[in-house]
């Protein structure tokens, strides 16, 4: 499954994102259970929980997300 790359705007600088589309349907999920949209989402778990660079923190956040709905 190939990348996709995305363009989004956090405190102000642009930056882009390279996640496979499982990730992102993913963080859309994510997004709508949380009624927010999927940047503000990102912007979220770039404040919170950078561990990384963005692509890998989204990585493990849908990750943890992911455990958490299945129990």
């Amino acid at each position: 499954m190939k990348p996709e790359k995305r363009s989004i705007t956090i405190a102000g600088h642009a930056t882009s994102v390279s996640l496979e589309p499982l990730f992102w349907d993913a963080l859309k999920e994510m997004a709508a259970q949380n009624k927010q949209s999927v940047p503000d989402l990102i912007r979220q778990l770039d404040a919170e929980t950078r561990e990384a660079s963005l692509s890998s923190t989204l990585r493990v956040a849908v990750l943890r997300w992911a455990r958490q709905q299945s129990g």
